[in-house]
């Protein structure tokens, strides 16, 4: 069966079985999955690991993909932090005070695509989210930063920043609902 480019498609393809789908869904998107892998665990030899992981189970999971939840990118970039969160956890990783904070964040790790135009949108979208970042509290973005960069629980942040549960999860709430609103502003003020 020939493969069309299209990712949609070829999620269908690897559906049916057809392992030629993987292997191009997996030329495409390696890169962006062992960037997330890596960015939360921090090592290569798991990062490996987890991307190996995660394209097992798109293989598994490719016919419970819904396009009207997520592109398949997002659907991608959503299995590989989950995956690379259940790893570090299983590490047991170690709470301290000095765990990375969004400063610390290689943003410009993530590899750009070939395409000029891909490449200029998601140069457009770095600057759009390192923006809105920027707004927020220091204390927001150090608890937001802990859970999607490192991968650790409310209550595991609470510990590493010495404050009250309650606050850590109100902090991240604002941040993501303060997050959302400029992100949202930017979208509309452009359109």
């Amino acid at each position: 069966m020939p493969i069309n480019n299209n990712d949609k498609d070829l999620l269908k393809s690897i559906a049916e079985g057809d392992p030629s789908g993987l292997s191009d869904l997996y030329d495409r998107y390696k890169t962006l999955v062992f960037s997330i892998a890596f960015n939360v665990l921090g090592n290569i030899e798991d990062a490996e690991e987890v991307t190996i992981d995660v394209f097992n189970k798109v293989w598994e999971k490719a016919e419970s993909y819904t396009s009207k939840k997520a592109s398949v990118k997002v659907w991608i970039a959503s299995i590989a932090r989950n995956r690379s969160i259940d790893a570090l956890r299983r590490r047991n990783t170690r709470l301290t005070s000095q765990s990375p904070k969004w400063a610390d964040a290689c943003l410009d790790c993530i590899p750009s695509p070939k395409n000029p135009e891909k490449e200029l949108e998601t140069a457009m979208d770095h600057r759009l989210i390192t923006n809105a970042l920027a707004q927020l509290p220091a204390s927001q973005r150090d608890a937001l930063s802990l859970a999607y960069f490192m991968g650790y629980s409310h209550s595991q942040i609470s510990e590493v920043l010495a404050e009250p549960l309650g606050t850590v999860k109100t902090r991240i709430r604002l941040a993501l609902q303060t997050l959302r609103k400029i992100l949202m502003d930017d979208k509309n003020s452009s359109n």
